[in-house]
């Protein structure tokens, strides 16, 4: 994205099919557009996003979708793939926990 690009997150709804996260992007004072994301509603209860992750799901994936054309997207409408849903939980899974009272170790600290 460049650098006078503004995303910022709108809220969501929830429809049928699942729910619809809406970010707005400015891209100058005068151009100024919505984008909606969508996750199956299968996917939350599936446990393969968790609801409080899915505004940071989406938001990447509109980086990305940015990214891509930079001037402009030529759809304002994105759904959420299993597969985009897979690669952000691999790429967000939690350190293993360490035992209580166990000492850090050095690359911990």
């Amino acid at each position: 994205m460049g650098d006078n690009i503004f995303m910022q997150y709108l809220g969501f709804e929830s429809k049928s099919q699942g729910r619809e996260y809406t970010f707005q992007v400015r891209y100058s004072a005068e151009d100024v557009r919505e984008f909606t994301l969508t996750i199956s509603n299968e996917a939350f209860a599936s446990h393969r996003v968790r609801y409080q992750d899915a505004p940071d799901v989406c938001s990447l994936k509109l980086r990305r979708e940015l990214a891509r054309n930079v001037s402009h997207p030529s759809k304002t409408n994105f759904p959420i793939t299993d597969g985009e849903l897979d690669d952000y939980r691999l790429r967000h899974a939690n350190k293993p926990a360490r035992a209580p009272n166990t000492p850090k170790l050095e690359e911990d600290a």
